[in-house]
């Protein structure tokens, strides 16, 4: 799989990337996406877990990160 977080072929240095991933986390997500990406990444929550604490259905939580995850992608590939 290609590196997303490296312009023309060069690795940009972690600092870097991780300033671009967390830039991308704040503007670009809605709040909704925000919560449960962190919930799921940092907190090490399960969709399971996530979904009981937000009273919802797992298939969306699944469905919201699937977009967090497809949209963050995206911002980060330019």
């Amino acid at each position: 799989m290609k590196n997303i977080l490296s312009e023309s072929g060069l690795r940009l240095p972690r600092e870097v990337q991780l300033k671009r991933v967390y830039r991308v986390i704040d503007e670009a997500l809605t709040e909704n996406q925000r919560q449960v990406l962190t919930a799921h990444y940092f907190e090490k929550q399960t969709v399971t877990q996530i979904a009981q604490a937000r009273g919802v259905h797992k298939s969306t939580v699944s469905r919201t990160l699937h977009r967090a995850e497809k949209r963050l992608r995206d911002c980060l590939r330019y």
